[in-house]
């Protein structure tokens, strides 16, 4: 249902290298691009990840409470895509690891434009 989501981002080189780096640990890569906006995904029909110059030319800010979730597909990936973000300059929200007694394995993070994340897995 979901066809992309789109993160704000003040400076879109830093951004892109940041997601670069995370997105590559899951096979995705660049889908779409110009001076505004850059996608990512694992093909072109699946749902994609953006980061986006906002339109109104107005700071990019991270909204209180807004998250995006990641379907890594194991408690590896999820520990891999953590660490990357972390090691790539992202902010530690939460450490990769069982959450609940659902299944649900979830490690969370907040790039360099201050978006939360979550790379998960059931």
């Amino acid at each position: 249902m979901i066809g992309y989501v789109t993160l704000g981002t003040n400076d879109l080189k830093r951004g892109a290298a940041f997601y670069d780096g995370v997105l590559a640990e899951i096979g995705a890569k660049r889908l779409m691009e110009d001076d505004r906006i850059i996608g990512w995904g694992t093909q072109p029909s699946q749902p994609m990840l953006m980061i986006v110059k906002p339109h109104d030319q107005k700071e990019a800010t991270s909204g209180n409470g807004t998250m995006i979730a990641l379907n890594v597909g194991s408690p590896e990936a999820v520990k891999k895509v953590h660490a990357r973000a972390i090691k790539l300059g992202g902010k530690d929200e939460g450490a990769p690891g069982p959450r609940g007694d659902g299944g649900f394995h979830g490690g969370y993070f907040r790039d360099l434009d201050g978006n939360k994340v979550v790379a998960y897995c059931m």
